[in-house]
């Protein structure tokens, strides 16, 4: 009986790995958008990072200010508050290679990874003292840079920095990332989830990092999944998360920071209160702002709460 339960038990992990080859074979490649839909007039570019191109904006003027958006989302993130920064700000965001519509190499998408891409884009741009704002890793790249004395930081703006994976970070969000997240270490079982992700599950996901779900932008959800049906795409994501429990090492760097630091949290983001504190205790000189109502992307959340708090820190 136990012999057949197990032979039963095979063969339908067999059925399910071949329905998810043939399902993620059957998604189209998508096309990049020549325009970006929320600003048509801000041009898009690429820029070379030592044989990858990553897609990158420009816009605006004065004071430059560099947007850095967290894992497995890309710089639309920003998109609610990109125009009104750049009516103050010289505003400067791009795509990390495996990240919307920058090039997927094959990387082990470490933390290491990271802070070299975006070391190199402040490089090749040759951006200079730019005050970075991070969301999420995003901030937890902008801290490291800036506690490795990068010389063309001049102050950080970390937003609910991802610094804390051993306790859940993301899998706190929602189920859908709890099921969808918690096997992605499993050999085969972990691949076959992903290739039978829907859009369904993945808006739930991100929802999960909203005080409201309708902060959620329908276009902006609806590119968030087609780029996950690129080439590449989702084994880059899945050498990502193999690799997310080395970002709290980060933590070891904090107190080497020596520029200005605004720490910014929505009173509802996953970390918890002692984790925020933790991390609030290593930067010296910082200061801490709590948003209400705000969730971890507060950049679709709260727009004009964290634009004010972005546009006041930069400008001081």
């Amino acid at each position: 009986m136990l012999l057949m339960f197990i032979l039963i038990a095979v063969l339908v992990l067999v059925a399910l790995v071949a329905v998810s080859y043939l399902v993620e074979a059957l998604r189209a490649p998508p096309q990049r958008p020549k325009k970006l839909a929320w600003a048509p007039a801000i041009a898009i570019d690429d820029v070379d990072l030592g044989g990858i191109k990553v897609r990158a904006i420009k816009a605006g003027a004065g004071a430059n200010l560099v947007l850095l958006h967290t894992l497995r989302t890309q710089f639309d993130l920003f998109e609610r508050i990109i125009p009104e920064l750049a009516n103050r700000f010289t505003v400067h965001a791009f795509d990390y290679p495996g990240h919307g519509w920058s090039d997927i190499p094959n990387a082990a998408y470490a933390p290491e990874d990271f802070y070299r891409w975006t070391a190199a884009y402040l490089d090749r741009c040759d951006i200079k003292q730019a005050s970075l704002v991070g969301i999420s890793i995003g901030a937890t790249i902008a801290l490291v840079l800036a506690a490795r004395e990068n010389p063309r930081v001049s102050r950080v703006i970390a937003v609910n920095p991802y610094d804390y994976w051993s306790s859940g970070g993301i899998r706190r969000s929602s189920l859908a990332a709890r099921l969808v997240l918690m096997p992605s270490g499993v050999p085969i079982l972990g691949a076959t989830i992903m290739r039978l992700r829907n859009r369904y599950v993945s808006d739930r996901i991100f929802a999960g990092g909203l005080a409201s779900p309708q902060a959620l932008p329908g276009e902006l959800a609806e590119e968030l999944y087609r780029v996950g049906a690129r080439p590449g795409h989702y084994q880059g994501f899945l050498s990502l998360l193999a690799h997310e429990r080395l970002w709290p090492q980060a933590r070891d760097e904090y107190p080497r920071i020596k520029v200005p630091v605004l720490l910014v949290y929505g009173d509802e983001d996953w970390a918890e209160p002692a984790e925020r504190e933790r991390t609030r205790s290593l930067i010296p000189g910082v200061r801490q702002e709590i948003v209400r109502n705000g969730n971890h992307f507060l950049s679709l959340d709260r727009p004009r709460e964290l634009e004010r708090l972005i546009v006041s820190f930069a400008s001081s």
